[in-house]
């Protein structure tokens, strides 16, 4: 009986060491000629090739998207027809509820067409996040500097050689099989009139890149490459200002949004702009970064997004008109819903700050043992763009001044531990600079950019935002009440301050934090 065990035992072992080294031969053998990643990629190639059938097998590899993060102030983006003229929500939310159709996909004996085309209106911002699949662009039909490059190669270079120029042929959507080659364009003028309107802009760049698509046989959509995965085409103006810069990445966020992009898109730049330091937040954000003119050739695209231009958005609007908007709580704001309150500015705020790897679940500013950090946002000289001369202008004559005297009576409080953090963001990170707004309890600083990064602010922080005669412009004051952060100002009578009077009120700030 125990020879007989023996001998099970053995064969039992024998056959176990059989299947691992079977298993184990099976998976090397496969490692090396197509790993998991390239599986998914070539099925999905497969499927691609199926439903759009093009000449050209040159796929775009798989490249991995980020997911959205959790957002403690995030509300749903809802297609729907319920969201009220001029309403918060048509506002800063999702707006775009007047969907047009302009091609659809279409398979039948005459006609095989991939190629679709719509717009998202929005009657309160008279913009549209239009999305299209089955389009090609073509780099070399775009008239526009490269882009991209090290600021200091491009010193000199005008602007207009920075901005695009569309040619015919420059974007391209599959028509079918069955439509001539004779040229046909997606849109109409009277359509661009109604949908994508000039408004104040002079030269609008999206609307032109619209206007340049050319529906096409599916044969003549040749490609160098495809690229699967949502892209975002973004076109810039002040790209080296952080105030025009957050109006670009909030529009690109809420055209995201509001297409429903399970994952944060690619993005492409079609503009020719060098490198700008704010580079730094636009790939934190999404899952890409490149130029158009850096593509070798011609580019085709399953999913695409036209962003509005950052002019477009309730942030630039509200410079000139009024948006009766003030911020609330996304869970207040869920159980009683309000016209005249939002949280979505909050949520962006939360979204920079989760994209940098920071903490959003924090509702308060916990006073750390060290004390209550004041930060003091400076303005400094920096070269900011080819035609920039590397000066600032001054809006607080005696800036250094106003800190020497706060920094001495910072270190001689009594009531509880001040520290005065010196905000030279011209010299931090973008992401120091976000670790910087959200660790302060107070935000001081003279009217300039670098104070719109208190749409990142928690919410229980206090503004003070010291203003000269010549500036006096409420981009910050509008931010802080969209976002519902209490807000003080110094209105100065020309560019001085008296260092007293900001002292005066940002102790009488400290006491009402308790401090």
């Amino acid at each position: 009986m125990n020879k007989r065990n023996l001998l099970l035992l053995k064969i039992l072992l024998f056959l176990f060491a059989l299947n691992s080294l079977s298993l184990c031969l099976y998976f090397i053998s496969h490692s090396r000629t197509l790993t998991p990643s390239q599986t998914d990629t070539q099925a999905r190639h497969s499927l691609s090739l199926n439903r759009l059938p093009l000449t050209d097998q040159n796929r775009h590899p798989y490249r991995y998207s980020k997911p959205w993060p959790i957002l403690p102030s995030y509300l749903p983006w809802s297609q729907t027809t319920q969201v009220p003229f001029r309403s918060c929500e048509a506002y800063f939310g999702n707006g775009f509820t007047n969907r047009v159709d302009l091609l659809k996909p279409k398979k039948d004996l005459t006609l095989n067409r991939m190629g679709w085309f719509k717009c998202w209106f929005s009657e309160t911002l008279r913009s549209s996040v239009c999305e299209g699949g089955g389009l090609r662009m073509d780099p070399g039909k775009i008239k526009m500097s490269r882009g991209g490059e090290i600021l200091e190669e491009v010193i000199g270079r005008r602007e207009e050689e920075e901005l695009p120029e569309f040619q015919t042929g420059a974007f391209q959507i599959d028509g079918g099989d069955g439509i001539s080659g004779e040229d046909q364009r997606l849109v109409t003028e009277d359509f661009l009139d109604e949908y994508v309107p000039h408004g104040e802009i002079e030269k609008h760049t999206m609307r032109e890149l619209i206007g340049s698509v050319r529906i096409v046989p599916t044969t003549e959509l040749q490609c160098n490459e495809w690229i699967e995965e949502p892209t975002l085409l973004v076109t810039r103006f002040e790209y080296a200002n952080l105030f025009h810069t957050f109006t670009d990445w909030y529009s690109a966020y809420v055209a995201s949004r509001v297409t429903g992009l399970p994952n944060r898109p690619h993005l492409v730049f079609v503009d020719g702009h060098c490198r700008a330091s704010l580079e730094e937040t636009w790939k934190a954000l999404f899952s890409s970064l490149r130029y158009a003119k850096n593509f070798s050739g011609p580019v085709c695209f399953r999913h695409l997004i036209l962003s509005p231009l950052g002019y477009e958005t309730p942030l630039f609007k509200g410079l000139n008109e009024d948006i009766n908007c003030h911020g609330a709580s996304a869970p207040d704001l869920w159980q009683h819903p309000d016209d005249q309150k939002t949280a979505r500015l909050s949520e962006f705020g939360e979204m920079i700050k989760a994209a940098f790897g920071f903490p959003v679940h924090r509702h308060r500013i916990e006073k750390p043992a060290s004390g209550h950090n004041v930060l003091f946002v400076r303005r400094e000289d920096y070269l900011a763009h080819p035609r920039h001369h590397g000066k600032v202008e001054s809006r607080l004559s005696n800036e250094q001044e106003v800190f020497d005297a706060l920094k001495s009576w910072a270190s001689n409080h009594k009531e509880c531990k001040i520290n005065l953090v010196n905000g030279l963001f011209a010299h931090m990170s973008m992401k120091e600079q976000v670790r910087a707004i959200q660790d302060a309890s107070v935000i001081i600083g003279a009217h300039g950019a670098g104070l719109t990064h208190i749409a990142s602010a928690m919410p229980k922080t206090v503004i003070l935002e010291i203003i000269s005669s010549q500036y006096r412009r409420p981009h910050f004051a509008l931010i802080a009440r969209w976002k519902g952060l209490e807000y003080h100002a110094i209105n100065l009578e020309g560019s001085f301050a008296s260092p007293p009077v900001v002292i005066h009120k940002l102790n009488n700030i400290m006491t009402s934090l308790g401090c």
